[in-house]
């Protein structure tokens, strides 16, 4: 019996609940005498899961990994110590990979696609270098128009997008023209980050079973689009405050806040990945990086300066093959010059986003910032900004 049969049939016997399953029995709190795989030698088991680990290094086969995590709890801690963050692997493996930074030396690629009828958006990992394939499924958003503003919802699930939900992460929020945008994490981002008080966060707090248990709007960025001089021949002027990112990040030896659990006030909330609970009260216990109290300032990104192309005759980004139809909402980020002395650190394409079709489009991140940043950021361009244009 290969070791991947295994790890199928413990998941097998654990969603059917098979009567004395030593699975069962060890999320109860237990241990069982049974429980032969369980109760591997440690050195073994964490062989087994790092082989496993290194040859499943993309999807749909990566789902090994994952299941790996939720054979017991044994497997589970040596599976969350073998997975390193995307900062150091480049994978997206657990749902919370999309709250962490990106990989330092490359874009990690991925895609968006908008339905117009339903007013969602759905976030893609590429899983080849095509510009349109499957992908593996990410983040959902749902956009909400209200009197004074446009709210997007963000959720881990495409079916449930709603701010009750446990699979809320957070939202994006507009001004009435459109031109300014706050991002706002449903958990705190760092240690010590000050949550916005607002209506829905109390509403929120009434649904809790532990009021100790942090959950609301935490501002991370701050986006805000300028009048464009060079009307529809020419990439909106965009620029974003990190707000929970320090501007030293982005240099040799920076750190970025990277959190690494997700905290629910209900413990079966999220039946789908119980790996991934927190039993802690303590914020300082699943988030690491930077303290809220930098003495550095906040990272600011903006969109780089287009070249005007003599033979097309108009203002051109290079996209490297990413993007293929002309759009005023393409644009690409980097470290702004506020942030400190011009280098290398500038140059690099923190963020890029650009229109492959009707409803395609694709978005590539990096260090410093998170699938979930990004994507809100992206969201930001979908919105009509008349006042700018």
């Amino acid at each position: 019996m290969t070791i991947k049969s295994i790890i199928h049939d413990m998941m097998w016997r654990r969603s059917h609940r098979v009567v004395g399953d030593a699975a069962d029995h060890d999320m109860a709190g237990g241990s069982s005498p049974t429980c032969c795989w369980a109760n591997l030698p440690q050195e073994l088991l964490r062989e087994i899961l790092a082989k496993i680990e290194a040859a499943d290094s993309a999807w749909p086969s990566r789902r090994s990994v994952v299941a790996c995590a939720g054979v017991c709890r044994s497997w589970r801690q040596i599976t969350k110590e073998i997975v390193k963050v995307p900062e150091l692997s480049g994978y997206l493996t657990f749902p919370i990979s999309v709250k962490q930074p990106g990989p330092r030396d490359y874009l990690l690629q991925c895609f968006i696609k908008r339905n117009r009828s339903t007013q969602t958006y759905h976030l893609y990992l590429s899983l080849t270098n095509a510009l349109a394939d499957d992908g593996k499924f990410l983040l959902a958003a749902r956009k909400c128009r209200r009197a004074t503003c446009t709210d997007y919802i963000i959720s881990l699930h495409s079916d449930d997008m709603s701010k009750g939900s446990s699979t809320y992460l957070g939202k994006l929020r507009s001004n009435f023209l459109g031109t300014k945008f706050i991002v706002y994490d449903g958990q705190p981002p760092h240690a010590g980050a000050k949550m916005t008080r607002s209506r829905s966060t109390r509403l929120a707090n009434l649904k809790q079973v532990s009021p100790r248990i942090p959950f609301g709007n935490y501002s991370v960025a701050h986006i805000s689009y300028e009048l464009n001089v060079l009307g529809s021949r020419g990439p909106r002027r965009m620029q974003c405050v990190m707000d929970s990112i320090p501007a030293s990040a982005i240099e040799s030896g920076g750190v970025a806040p990277t959190q690494t659990e997700f905290l629910f006030s209900n413990a079966d909330s999220f039946p789908s990945i119980p790996f991934f609970r927190s039993k802690s009260n303590r914020s300082e216990k699943f988030l690491s990086g930077p303290l809220a109290c930098q003495k550095d300032g906040a990272l600011v990104l903006r969109n780089k300066a287009p070249r005007w192309h003599e033979q097309l005759q108009c203002w051109c980004l290079n996209f490297h093959g990413r993007v293929t139809v002309a759009s005023v909402k393409n644009f690409q980020l980097v470290a702004s010059p506020e942030n400190g002395p011009a280098g290398l650190e500038h140059e690099k394409i923190i963020l890029q986003f650009g229109k492959v079709g009707k409803d395609l489009f694709t978005m590539d991140y990096r260090y410093p910032i998170s699938a979930f940043q990004a994507f809100a950021i992206c969201l930001s361009s979908f919105d009509t900004k008349i006042a700018c244009e």
